[in-house]
């Protein structure tokens, strides 16, 4: 048992840690018309470890939920300015 125990013990060791899951909200001011939000989503979909993007014009934001061991705020941020949307980390839960 305690053999079985020590296994088991050092195979959860050996297992990485878990992503976690974040979610990110941007202020993207120059978003004006109705393309804008596609184009700033698209941007960002781009990148590895996103889960989910929404842009809203109306409110000149964007709200992703992202894996953070494969990606960053500041790589999100990026890829909207990349894309001509410059964007600034507004919060992040």
């Amino acid at each position: 048992m305690r053999i079985a125990l020590a296994i088991f013990v050092s195979l959860l060791a050996t297992v990485p840690a878990a992503a976690a899951q974040r979610t990110a909200t941007f202020s993207v001011p120059d978003m004006t018309c109705a393309l804008c939000p596609i184009t700033v989503a698209t941007a960002i979909r781009h990148l590895d470890g996103i889960v989910s993007v929404s842009a809203d014009v109306s409110a000149k934001t964007a709200t992703v939920v992202f894996d953070d061991s494969k990606t960053s705020t500041a790589a999100i941020a990026d890829a909207s300015t990349k894309a001509g949307y410059a964007a600034a980390l507004v919060k992040e839960q």
